[in-house]
């Protein structure tokens, strides 16, 4: 059982990490924007997710633990701005004009187009697998996301239903992006995208007539961003090393259903026929994930690379001296050719015929 299941993990708990982190801070953002403007707070979450990451970071090296993480690189900079602009400035953006257009119930409902953006992105343009199991439980997770953010009324394809709509094709463009850059130290990533994203969020809000709030809210703010954006933000990439765009795209999508969850534990919310219903269609599409066991004989080709691993099967290079592992350093892959289960991680983005 554990070698028929292993590929599970740690992509898996990962991506459903980042998932309850991120549908976490919904209902704690929500303790704070009758006192915070909206744009003002996305500015907020995002520069404390930065700088509580840049903290981990300055205070990882002051204690003397090394990085074993792969550093970016020269290649990754042109990555890392399209994910910056795509995820961090245009994505809140546009969700900001379009919410501002539409009603509540429209923008809600249509957020949920965000995982069929990553997943559509990954299977049309980046070829990833996508087979039968898989598009039934990302369509019962997305189902269940629906029945949840829907409260009867009519969804209005306006100009702001279409603006959320952009929304979320650049954060499903910025999704798989970001898969490029997953071998690389999440941290740092998450660091830079909190930083920059947050300070224009923060700078655009001031200069359309939002004012700051007390220090209190402020703190409060930074640190459901710093959990909620930040950790949650690293656990995706690291999410991403391991399963692929799609997959973790699908795992990500539990986030409304653990928000609303939370909700009623914390604001006392009633627990709804739709709630209910939403459980059970995205419990039908986790254990579908779950349940998926993609297995085949497949070719590796020679490759070069730096991250993240430790001297498995996929990795049988020599070391000139002493080394502990996990490490990092440049390495190269001979050809290799051997059957096991796999996802669509850093060594099997093979095509399918």
């Amino acid at each position: 059982m554990i070698d028929k299941h292993r590929h599970l993990w740690p992509g898996v708990p990962l991506a459903l990490g980042s998932a309850v982190l991120f549908g976490a801070s919904a209902p704690l953002s929500k303790l704070l924007l009758g006192s915070i403007d909206p744009w003002l707070l996305a500015g907020v979450l995002y520069v404390g997710a930065g700088l509580g990451l840049a903290a981990v970071s300055w205070g990882r090296r002051l204690i003397g633990l090394p990085n074993v993480e792969a550093p970016l690189q020269k290649a990754d900079i042109p990555w890392l701005v399209l994910v910056v602009l795509f995820g961090g400035v245009l994505g809140p953006l546009l969700l900001m004009l379009g919410l501002s257009r539409t009603s509540a119930s429209s923008g809600s409902l249509l957020l949920n187009l965000e995982g069929l953006a990553t997943m559509g992105i990954a299977w049309l343009v980046f070829r990833e697998n996508v087979d039968r199991r898989l598009l039934l439980g990302a369509m019962a997770i997305l189902a269940g996301a629906a029945v949840l953010s829907w409260n009867g009324e009519t969804l209005h394809l306006d100009i702001g239903g279409l603006l959320i709509a952009a929304a979320c094709l650049s954060w499903g463009i910025d999704n798989n992006l970001t898969r490029k850059l997953s071998s690389a130290d999440p941290v740092q990533i998450a660091m830079i995208k909190g930083l920059v994203a947050g300070t224009t969020n923060l700078v655009l809000a001031i200069m359309f007539g939002a004012s700051l709030p007390n220090a209190t809210l402020v703190w409060a703010g930074s640190l459901v961003g710093f959990l909620g954006v930040g950790v949650s933000l690293v656990m995706f990439m690291l999410g991403l090393r391991h399963l692929g765009a799609a997959r973790t795209g699908a795992y990500f999508s539990l986030a409304p259903f653990i928000g609303a969850i939370l909700g009623v534990l914390i604001f006392g919310d009633a627990v709804t026929v739709q709630l209910v219903a939403a459980g059970v269609l995205m419990g039908i599409g986790l254990w579908l994930h779950l349940a998926e066991h993609h297995d085949h004989e497949h070719t590796h080709e020679a490759l070069e690379h730096d991250h993240l691993h430790v001297h498995d099967a996929h990795h049988q290079h020599i070391h000139d001296g002493p080394f502990t592992e996990p490490h990092s350093h440049w390495h190269r892959h001979a050809p290799l050719r051997h059957r096991h289960a796999h996802y669509p991680d850093l060594h099997h983005r093979h095509s399918h015929d």
